[in-house]
């Protein structure tokens, strides 16, 4: 089993969304972020990241810490990711960049998608909004046959 050391963000609009983004080639929605380059610590691969895959500079001091957690990934099979996790009010609209194909929007009060990252999905949406979301997401390919 392969662990990956990652930073990711949870980045609020205006009106409380939450930016999800998918990555070319890929199914799972997930957050904003990505590998610590060897050296790197959690806020300056974060800073990296969000440049690459954004477009967004944010100052360190913009980062609140919202903690560490572990997680299936996403896109990798026998993989495991240990995320710095931290949150963001987005100070202007974003695009999708470098290897991101389509950012979504999830308020708070909306059923999550079925293809979120286990990340999100086990950890994170319990902790940012801990009384509103499903114990789980809808799944609209269940039914089909």
């Amino acid at each position: 089993m392969t662990i990956l050391t990652i930073s990711a963000a949870c980045l609020l609009d205006d009106t409380g969304r939450l930016l999800l983004v998918r990555k070319r080639n890929t199914q799972a929605f997930m957050l904003p972020g990505g590998k610590a380059e060897p050296g790197e610590d959690a806020i300056s691969a974060l800073t990296r990241e969000l440049a690459e895959e954004l477009n967004l500079s944010l100052p360190a001091s913009a980062l609140q810490p919202l903690g560490q957690f572990r997680a299936a990934a996403a896109n990798e099979a026998d993989t495991w990711i240990d995320a710095s996790v931290f949150q963001a009010r987005l100070p202007h609209s974003v695009s999708a960049a470098a290897e991101l194909e389509e950012l979504r929007w999830l308020a708070q009060d909306e059923v999550p998608p079925a293809n979120l990252a286990p990340l999100l999905r086990e950890h994170l949406l319990p902790l940012i909004w801990p009384a509103t979301q499903p114990a789980q997401p809808v799944d609209t390919d269940c039914c089909h046959e």
